[in-house]
């Protein structure tokens, strides 16, 4: 069946299951098929999708942990010099999978004798594979083996076939790779080959090798790695003009790695390596190869940590007016990252005004869908230069202002994104009037049809107002609010995120500009965003009736959310309770509470729950303050957990839970008993969302009331002829242990020495 080639990943993925289950079953009586298993299996290890791999290492885990490391040698032990490389390399992966599973130690023998085959190279070849494999796997475990590991290996860099030198190399490059930033006296052994392999090899073979050395280097002591730096960078200088495209991916990790290292020094890497490096790699070829492409970028970021920011910006400024646009793409995510590690610091006003000029050119001109690129790197820049642009900014906004007019609707909502970036930028340079400016413009364009940018609008007019006030806005908040009310109604996540946060925003700090009845209307049209598909927007929309209560004061809000709790669809009900307890909290509870109280008299089901549920999340949220209130929640909750309904009881139990967390070490210990006393019979429970409510009550209890009380509650059922009673008590008591071990002493039982019980009785004097 895993051999058929019509097997879909969810039909695999059900057989990889079945057969770790019959593994699990058979343990070592799986031996004789061993083989038949590894032939299936062995091919899910170096499948394209991530879970296959994974799978794959589950069950070859397994079965060696099943069949013992003796079957799983004797079984692969004829592929390893198969002639086939497909086999080798399976072979290679599945024995790092059997190191991992039943330790390093173990598999090291026989890996010594594998990788000093004098038969077949392909031994040699396939045992260093698995070094390399082990170390891939293992990451940093195979530090205490290190030595031994490189040991084994290091011979394979003088061998006489160029396929085994190149393995070695790369295993060694993993190896280092896996002990960073330590053990570098393990590869004293191996730099004298590699450094004469790097003057001797071309081609792969010296690509494996520069690995190896752009991996070690980093583990080096600084005077040394800064030597050993000057060594290899004459050859990597020199193989910048590889056409080789791997070739090129590991010189460019490689001069990445040595310029990163402490002690090569600035100087160095701006003479020596700067204009080759320029010379050969910022090139438009580059930017259209994918995989090249995010190295260049790293390597070159790194180079600019090394000798600063202007250097390297300076050198590539003028591409970003280049005509090809994924090479101004790449320009610009450089300068993007180079401004957000060093600041702009040391940028002159030349280079600043060649970045702007540049910048603004990039943004005009893109015409392809990455357009997050060029925005998130103007709106670095910008940032990082702060006060300086001043004198830019009105060349900016008329820029902005002309492209929100555009008639592709991706470049106006790109000119809405970039005001939101820059708005910081704006008042740090004063331009209140600037911006009051765009804020009427953004207020026209809010008929805007496509959501997207709508979102784009309404994120920039928030940018705007967070940034500028309520009082100074233009247009006013009275004229802006009643505009927005209706967008609410707008389905699409992005309009509707981005206008709930703006009236959050303006009911927090300028609600007094808006008639109570508009905010009414509002509470109205968030009550249906409670059931919004995404998080962000339920809760932006429950924060909002927060600062929306505090400006108006609870009364009216209370009542629009409790004639919500009426209503059929769960997940309304549940965020108009989170809605109430949040009132709660903005407006105290004691504004809430009577009505709650009131309300649980309603002979609804529903309804009950939904006020239970409020009360739960109102004593989470308020946690301290409620030592106020559990005297007058005390009474429902005692009638909820003496409810039929297993709802009531489980709900109620959550309730007594963030009560007692909340009022530890206050006093309230006499109406948390009481409370405990209701909870305590429901410990039989079957349900098991009730069995957890009712255990987390009783943890809350045990943290407010103590071990020692808690302890007397469990007594008498420890030893109860009925294994059901016994068990639950027992879990209680592990509760009880687990918490306040040290506590319980104090409550255990004193036995009367009889002569029988007398080791007991020591025993439990010497505890006390």
């Amino acid at each position: 069946l895993l051999m058929a080639p019509t097997l879909e990943d969810q039909e695999r993925h059900l057989l990889v299951k079945v057969i770790d289950r019959v593994l699990y079953r058979l343990s070592d009586l799986v031996r004789p098929y061993v083989h038949k298993i590894l032939v299936v299996i062995e091919p899910l290890l170096i499948d394209e999708d991530y879970y296959a791999r994974v799978e794959g290492r589950e069950i070859i885990s397994n079965l060696a942990k099943a069949a013992g490391l003796a079957t799983m040698i004797a079984t692969m032990r004829p592929d390893i010099d198969n002639p086939d490389e497909y086999v080798r390399n399976t072979t290679a992966r599945a024995f790092a999978v059997v190191a991992s599973a039943l330790g390093i130690p173990a598999l090291l023998p026989f890996l010594k004798a594998v990788c000093q085959s004098r038969k077949s190279w392909q031994a040699r070849h396939t045992g260093i594979k698995i070094v390399q494999q082990i170390a891939i796997l293992m990451g940093a475990a195979v530090l205490p083996h290190l030595k031994l590991m490189v040991t084994i290996c290091e011979h394979g860099l003088v061998d006489e076939q160029q396929k085994v030198r190149t393995i070695t190399a790369l295993g060694l490059a993993a190896l280092a790779e896996a002990a960073h930033p330590y053990g570098i006296e393990a590869f004293d052994s191996v730099l004298r080959p590699l450094w004469k392999g790097i003057r001797q090899h071309r081609g792969k073979g010296l690509a494996a090798f520069l690995k190896a050395i752009g991996f070690i280097i980093p583990l080096m002591d600084t005077n040394y790695a800064n030597y050993y730096t000057k060594e290899v960078m004459l050859i990597l200088i020199r193989e910048f003009q590889s056409p080789d495209e791997e070739m090129k991916k590991i010189v460019l990790k490689c001069v990445k790695q040595c310029v990163g290292t402490d002690g090569v020094e600035p100087s160095y890497v701006k003479e020596t390596i700067l204009p080759e490096f320029f010379r050969h790699f910022w090139i438009r070829r580059m930017a259209l190869d994918r995989r090249n492409y995010r190295q260049v970028v790293e390597t070159t970021v790194e180079i600019a940590n090394k000798v600063g920011c202007s250097e390297v910006v300076g050198r590539i400024v003028d591409d970003l007016k280049d005509e090809s646009e994924p090479y101004r793409k790449m320009v610009m995510e450089t300068v993007e990252l180079i401004v957000q590690n060093l600041g702009g610091a040391d940028i002159d006003e030349r280079l600043e005004e060649q970045l702007i000029d540049g910048i603004l050119y990039a943004f005009q001109e893109q015409a392809s869908d990455e357009s997050h690129v060029m925005l998130s790197g103007f709106g670095t820049v910008i940032n990082a230069f702060g006060l300086r642009c001043k004198s830019y900014l009105p060349q900016i906004c008329g820029t902005i202002k002309w492209r929100l007019n555009n008639k592709s609707a991706k470049v106006r909502m790109q000119a809405a994104d970039l005001i939101s970036r820059i708005a910081v930028v704006m008042k740090t340079c004063g331009e209140d009037q600037l911006m009051g400016h765009l804020g009427v413009v953004l207020f026209e364009y809010l008929g805007e049809e496509y959501p997207e940018v709508l979102g784009s609008i309404l994120g920039a007019l928030k940018a705007i107002v967070n940034v500028i006030g309520m009082t100074k806005m233009t247009p006013p908040i009275k004229d802006l609010l009643p505009r927005l009310t209706p967008i609410l109604k707008n389905r699409h996540e992005k309009v509707q995120e981005n206008c709930i946060d703006l009236v959050g925003r303006i009911a927090d700090r300028g609600a007094e500009f808006v008639s109570a009845r508009e905010w009414m209307r509002i509470c109205f049209e968030l009550l249906e965003m409670l059931k919004a598909h995404k998080k962000a927007i339920r809760r932006a929309s429950v924060n909002t009736f927060g600062y929306i209560a505090k400006a108006i004061g609870p009364q009216d809000v209370l009542h629009t959310l409790l004639n919500n709790l009426k209503v059929q669809e769960r997940q309304m009900r549940v965020c108009t309770t989170v809605a109430i307890a949040i009132v709660a909290e903005t407006c105290s509870p004691f504004t809430v509470l009577p009505a709650l109280l009131n309300e649980y008299r309603i002979p609804d089901v529903n309804v009950q729950n939904g006020v239970l549920k409020a009360l739960s999340f109102m004593f989470e949220y308020i946690g301290e303050m409620a030592k106020d209130y559990i005297y007058a929640a005390a009474p429902l909750l005692e009638d909820a957990l003496m409810d039929r309904d297993m709802v009531h009881r489980q709900t109620a139990a959550t309730t007594v839970k963030h009560i007692a967390l909340g009022v530890v070490g206050l006093g309230c210990e006499d109406a948390l008993q009481h409370l405990l006393n209701h909870v305590f019979p429901n410990i039989f429970e079957e349900s098991p969302h009730v069995i957890n409510a009712m255990m987390e009550a009783i943890e809350g209890c045990i943290v407010t009331l103590g071990p020692g009380k808690m302890f007397q509650y469990v007594l008498q059922g420890l030893y109860h002829p009925s294994r059901k009673v016994r068990d639950v008590y027992w879990k209680i008591y592990n509760s009880i242990y687990i918490y306040g071990q040290d506590a319980l002493v104090a409550a255990y039982p004193r036995i009367e020495d009889d002569g029988v019980n007398s080791y007991r009785r020591t025993h439990l004097e010497l505890f006390i």
